[in-house]
Order: C-alpha cells, then sequence, then structure tokens
C-alpha cells in the first residue's frame, strides 16, 4: 500500500480534478503490475495495473488507495474491471466519498465473492487527496493561505515594496504549490500593486497543457483589461459584486462573474461553492493582508504555507493579516504546525488551523 500510495503522488500536477489514486497489485509477496491515475480522462490506476501484470493478474490481491470506481464517467467501472481479471482479493486504504461511488464499488467486488479490507494506511490516502475529500464532502475546495514575511512577521513596507522578501528558492517552491491547486487566487489590490503572473512557469514542472484557474476577487470591478495574467494562457475568473461594464474584460477572455456581497467584499463562500461546482480541489491563496485576515476570521482557511525569510522589516511595514473582529486574546487562532523546513535561506512553515473549541 506503501508503494500505490508513491504511485499515486505521481499524479499530483496531472490527475486533477479526480482524485489521485495508485494500485498495486501482488502474487505471492511480489509485486506483479502496478500502475497510477495520470490524467483525467484516462485510464484509472486499476487498469493501468492491470495492463502492467497481463496475465499474472488473475489470483493476485489488488492494494487501491481508493476504493475502486462503481460508475461509467469517462471510463468504465474499475471494479468491473478488477473482476474480469480474476483478482483474488482487494485491499482498499479508504472509501470514496464521491456519491456515484460511496461503498458501490467495495459492494461490487464482494458480491463477485472477492474479499474486500478497508483501512490500510487510510489517514495517508485521505491526505493524499483531502482536496478532492473537500470538494465532495463539504462543497467547497481545500484552501490554502501562502504568506511570504520576515522575521517579523511584515510582508511588504508601508509603501507597499515587497518584492523580494523571500529567496529565489522559496519563489521556486510556490511554483510546486500552484501546480498542485486547481485555482490560485488573489485579491485586486495585489492585482493592481503587483501585477502578478499567478501561473506555473517552472520548467522541470510537468502539468500538461493544464494551468491552475486564476481568480481574482474585485468587487467593484477595477481589473484593467491590460494586467499581465490576461495575456498569458489558462483562464481568469474575475469575482465582482453588483453590475459593471464588462466588456473590456471579456474581450480579453477573462470571466467575469457578480456574486453577493459580506463585510464589504465579495462573498468568498459563494465563490469557493462555485469554484467546488467547477470541480476544483484545491485552492491556493496569494492576497494581501485584508484578504488573508477575511479568510481567517471566517474560518475558510484550512492551512498555512509561511515562508520566512532571515530579515528583520522593522516597524514601518504591513503585517501579514487585518482580522478588525479580533479584539481579545481568546480571539487568536492556535496552530497545528506539521512541517518546518529550511527552503534555501528561507523557512517554510506549514500548518493547520485547529477548531475552536470555545473560550
Amino acid at each position: 500500500m506503501a508503494r500505490a500510495l508513491q504511485l499515486a503522488a505521481r499524479g499530483e500536477y496531472t490527475a486533477h480534478p479526480n482524485p489521485m489514486v495508485g494500485c498495486v497489485l501482488a502474487q505471492d509477496g511480489e509485486v506483479v503490475g502496478e500502475g497510477w491515475h495520470q490524467r483525467a480522462g484516462e485510464a484509472h490506476a486499476e487498469v493501468n495495473a492491470l495492463q502492467s501484470a497481463g496475465d499474472a493478474a488473475r489470483g493476485a490481491v489488488a492494494y487501491v488507495t481508493l476504493e475502486p470506481c462503481a460508475h461509467h464517467g469517462k471510463t468504465p467501472p474499475c471494479a468491473d474491471a478488477l473482476i474480469e481479471a480474476g483478482i483474488a482479493r482487494a485491499v482498499v486504504a479508504m472509501q470514496d466519498p464521491f456519491g456515484e461511488v460511496a461503498g458501490r464499488g467495495i459492494a461490487i467486488l464482494e458480491a463477485a465473492g472477492i474479499p474486500v479490507a478497508v483501512g490500510l494506511m487510510q489517514a495517508e490516502a485521505q491526505a493524499l487527496n483531502r482536496g478532492f475529500i473537500a470538494r465532495v464532502t463539504r462543497q467547497r475546495p481545500f484552501v490554502q493561505l501562502k504568506i511570504a514575511a520576515s522575521m517579523d512577521g511584515a510582508i511588504a513596507m508601508q509603501s507597499g515594496e515587497s518584492q523580494w522578501i523571500t529567496g529565489p528558492a522559496a519563489r521556486a517552491d510556490v511554483q510546486h504549490l500552484r501546480a498542485r491547486a486547481g485555482a490560485v487566487m488573489t485579491g485586486i489590490g495585489t492585482a493592481l500593486a503587483d501585477d502578478p503572473a499567478l501561473n506555473v512557469r517552472a520548467a522541470e514542472i510537468d502539468t500538461g497543457d493544464r494551468q491552475p484557474l486564476r481568480v481574482v476577487l474585485d468587487s467593484d470591478l477595477r481589473m484593467p483589461a491590460t494586467a499581465r495574467m490576461l495575456t498569458l494562457p489558462g483562464h481568469t475568473l474575475i469575482c465582482c459584486t453588483g453590475r459593471h461594464a464588462t466588456a473590456a474584460l471579456e474581450a480579453t477572455g477573462a470571466e467575469v462573474r457578480a456574486y453577493a456581497s459580506a463585510d464589504g467584499l465579495v462573498d468568498v463562500n459563494e465563490v469557493l461553492a462555485d469554484l467546488a461546482a467547477r470541480e476544483i480541489n484545491d485552492v491556493l491563496v496569494e492576497a494581501g493582508p485584508r484578504i488573508a485576515g477575511h479568510l481567517l476570521e471566517n474560518e475558510l482557511v484550512d492551512e498555512l504555507v509561511i515562508y520566512q525569510a532571515p530579515h528583520i522589516m522593522g516597524s514601518q511595514t504591513i503585517g501579514m493579516f487585518e482580522t478588525p473582529g479580533w479584539t481579545r486574546l481568546v480571539d487568536r487562532r492556535k496552530l497545528d504546525i506539521t512541517d518546518v523546513r529550511r527552503i534555501g535561506d528561507d523557512t517554510r512553515i506549514v500548518a493547520r488551523i485547529e477548531a475552536r473549541t470555545g473560550n
């Protein structure tokens, strides 16, 4: 199963919006076939493993990181393929939460007389597909908030100067975060100040022809039609409120959509629900302190990734978050730090935000 999880992770840049899945077929403790889901619309992990094994699949044990599918989508059901191949037993890391599967794949195998064990390395399998799970169970993507800051918590000088706080290694690492995401979200303040590309441009990262959807929260529709991101491959969604003239932006190929307003901003809950409906599993947020703070205050951040540079920027600076609703010490949010490592000269801190437990 550990090997199956390694194989599944190979689809981290290309399987979207499908979950990452790996499959290993074994006979008497020896691997006879293996495969993973490489791209959406192409063969699933089980089919690739069966093709790898050939006749050796008959009587084998199938180790699969996610319950075999039981429905006809772009490909036939994998549960049927495993039965036809004559496997003897299946070991499944986790049940698929997707409504059209949700135990049916396991039931089909068992009805065919194939014993199924569920739960081996389940936590690891769930972590691998946390975005897919969030989308199908919470109807919103997994939200990862990225921050680049100094040791004293500054993200820019008061003048707005911010390039570059972190070093080239940290900026290269962010390319991997973008490549894993279905969408990269920012605010109009950042779009106007930095004119960011928000694309994946590292040559060593193979995403096929897929770029994450660029999402700009722009309540009053101030986005200029000359913005750099609008000239790049991929798609841009500009989220506003109310009625505005949209022809100039739409002429660039951008999609402009109006959402409800909340606290003077585009209702991010509504935007996230829309992204889930578009089959976006993971959203990477690269935004200024207002949007970052708004997301934190509304408990919409699942994970923080902070790149901390080894310097002090002083008092005439802008901090990471604007959280006007947090006025007491009890309002603070506790973090569960899951990873700390050096990235070049900088330190990358990954933390999950713990659920509130009361005052």
